[in-house]
């Protein structure tokens, strides 16, 4: 925002070199500076804009660069003539080889890093939206059903993966997209936000000796089951951060995402906890009303706490990572009181008969669910993507759901056929 930065470079003693009054401001400076000595020695050029008006500004339209203010080529390159010092082109012979560290029998899978859909970086800004968060709110690790048995890897588990430079924890996602003998898990969490997550502590150190990238598109990694002896997690309408989890139970496997109205923190331990609703009431609260349903023998736990008729935070506890989808509990957090129904199915999990359930998040231009989605092509005959779109509006926009859309299709066929 301007204003913040206006206002902390005037208590540094810089106020006249930043004394912004609106966002036009500092676009035309940036406008003006990319063009400061250029003369078309430098390829950001849009010198053009520097004298917009705050009107202007306001309804500018995506542009294409260069656009310096006096008249040149209207597209890079046009005119045979490249940003070096002699104009021409550089060509750089490039030698394929092999990846420098290969896999043998102790490290035997590829691990792939990258983006997945809805995230960016290490979600510094994407990270704060509910709706990006929804898709997909964990590090994952996607890998194909051939290593996942024999790895003795079920979906939901936990998998650890460990390369010679370091080691993560990810939730498994099994998918038959992947290519056997590569798995693959996202960059984007950060210890911020989780613990061992952190894809950059596993991928191998090894750069391109001319750009300098990372290759971190070929780690050889070993994976296997983490050795959890208990699942859960917990909602909140409090803010939780990873470190605060550490009251229940120290949890290995500990990440926290922001929900529409809510925390959400997914977790997983090695070691034994004696009292869950003791660590439930040290994480949220003692105060209020608390509902709790404890089965010891069988190391399962449910726990809500309650304040002013509205739900303040739950915790759900398992042996294994079967637990309640999220989506329903979560979207208590937006509404106000419960009601009886709601009330009488928190430790359950799971919506009351007729009320209806979206289910986990597929598109989230439209907040749209994957429950949504298979009750419309099973109830109402959807038989393409295109009219999934007509009838729901997933997938209409950015289109980055198109693909999952495919895959329900697929399932509901399935399903029909069986």
């Amino acid at each position: 925002d301007w204003k913040i930065v206006s206002e902390v470079a005037a208590r540094m003693g810089f106020g006249e070199a930043f004394a912004y009054s609106c966002a036009a401001d500092i676009f035309r400076e940036h406008a003006a500076l990319s063009a400061f000595e250029n003369g078309g020695s430098r390829d950001f050029d849009i010198g053009a804009l520097a004298g917009l008006s705050d009107e202007q500004y306001a309804g500018l339209d995506p542009v294409q660069w260069p656009l310096p203010a006096t008249a040149g080529p209207a597209r890079p390159f046009s005119d045979g003539r490249f940003f070096t010092e002699s104009r021409k082109a550089r060509l750089i012979p490039v030698v394929p080889g092999q990846p420098a560290n290969a896999c043998d029998d102790q490290w035997p899978l590829i691990l792939n890093t990258g983006r997945i859909r809805d995230q960016w970086h290490t979600m510094t800004r994407t990270g704060l939206t509910p709706r990006l968060t929804s898709h997909i709110a964990e590090p994952v690790l996607q890998i194909h059903p051939i290593d996942a048995a024999a790895q003795g890897l079920a979906a939901d588990a936990v998998a650890e993966v460990t390369s010679r430079w370091g080691r993560l924890l990810a939730r498994v996602e099994i998918d038959n997209d992947q290519r056997p003998g590569s798995v693959f898990a996202p960059m984007h969490w950060s210890d911020v936000s989780a613990r061992h997550a952190r894809v950059g502590a596993v991928v191998n150190p090894a750069l391109d000796p001319i750009s300098g990238q990372p290759e971190f598109k070929h780690t050889p990694v070993r994976v296997r089951l983490f050795r959890a002896q208990w699942y859960g997690f917990v909602l909140s309408r409090d803010p939780v951060d990873p470190q605060a989890l550490a009251a229940l139970g120290d949890p290995d496997y500990r990440v926290v995402v922001r929900g529409n109205g809510h925390w959400r923190g997914e977790i997983a331990g090695a070691d034994a906890v004696a009292d869950w609703a003791e660590c439930a009431r040290a994480l949220l609260g003692a105060d209020g009303e608390w509902l709790d349903y404890a089965d010891p023998a069988h190391g399962r736990y449910r726990g809500a706490r309650i304040t002013d008729g509205r739900l303040a935070g739950c915790v759900f506890i398992s042996p294994g990572p079967e637990l309640p989808r999220r989506g329903w509990l979560g979207g208590l957090f937006a509404d106000g009181a419960l009601d009886a129904r709601a009330r009488a199915s928190l430790l359950a999990g799971r919506a009351p008969a007729g009320v209806a359930d979206a289910g986990e998040m597929v598109c989230a231009c439209f907040n749209v669910g994957v429950n949504t989605i298979l009750n419309a092509i099973r109830d109402d005959g959807l038989v393409s993507v295109d009219s999934i779109g007509s009838a729901l509006q997933a997938g209409t926009n950015c289109g980055s759901c198109i693909p999952e859309l495919g895959r329900l299709l697929a399932q509901a066929r399935g399903a029909a056929g069986a």
